[in-house]
């Protein structure tokens, strides 16, 4: 796929790593309205818990889709997916990323 420039942006989101091993990455993510991760592919599978409500705009390279968010909900992706994620709504919005390196070295205490 020939990728297209992703979203204008001069505020990145704030990526803030809460862990970072062999089993997890879990990372919470601040952008304030208009702020965009930038092109980005995700190594593992990964869930996202909402912190916030928010209106998330995905651009996948080629098309640009809108999701409304609800605070507490939450989704799932595989691995391998490329996008840039930006803020579209006009409050800050905000979310964990937990990506399983490895479910299997997973440690609970």
């Amino acid at each position: 796929m020939a990728f297209t420039r992703g979203f204008t942006c001069t505020v990145p989101a704030i990526p803030t790593v809460q862990r970072d091993d062999d089993a997890l990455r879990i990372t919470q993510w601040d952008f304030v309205p208009g702020a965009v991760t930038g092109w980005h592919t995700h190594g593992w599978p990964y869930f996202v818990v909402m912190l916030t409500d928010a209106t998330m705009h995905i651009h996948d390279g080629t098309n640009v889709s809108e999701a409304r968010l609800v605070k507490g909900r939450t989704y799932q992706r595989p691995s391998g997916v490329v996008h840039d994620v930006m803020n579209g709504g006009t409050a800050p919005m905000a979310f964990v990323e937990i990506e399983i390196k490895r479910p299997d070295a997973i440690a609970f205490p």
